[in-house]
């Protein structure tokens, strides 16, 4: 069974850093893209950052140059390193898998739209409360 989980969520102070990491299982990781997408309250999703099986990264205009994606496929972990965090960073964040061979059938997440139907495995979420 697919099972995607994060961790390393809390509290923070503006300017300062956090990062949050995703362990997942039940697909072939390291053949996966993953990514990692947020939710502040009465907002709609946005996807921070992705990480394909190539290596090849993407980030947001909002985070990049603050925060960094990296996996170890050796331990099925992606990582999101949040550096110079700002009230604006602080949301559920949300672990997504574009999982490869999974075995078990696809669970939704909260988000919705077109860009979010390519990642069919999410976590529960982790909250980032950014206090200025």
């Amino acid at each position: 069974e697919v099972s995607v989980v994060e961790s390393g969520g809390g509290s923070v102070q503006a300017g300062q850093s956090l990062s949050v990491a995703c362990t997942a299982s039940g697909f072939r990781f390291g053949d996966s893209d993953m990514a990692w997408w947020r939710q502040a309250p009465g907002s709609e999703c946005e996807l921070v950052s992705t990480i394909n099986a190539d290596g090849s990264t993407y980030y947001a205009d909002s985070v990049k140059g603050r925060f960094t994606i990296s996996r170890d496929n050796d331990k099925n972990t992606v990582s999101l390193q949040m550096n110079r965090v700002t009230p604006e960073d602080a949301a559920m964040y949300y672990c997504a898998a574009d999982a490869t061979r999974p075995t078990s059938p696809r669970k939704s997440g909260p988000c919705r739209g077109w860009g979010v139907l390519k990642f069919g495995y999410w976590g529960q979420g982790t909250q980032v409360t950014v206090s200025s």
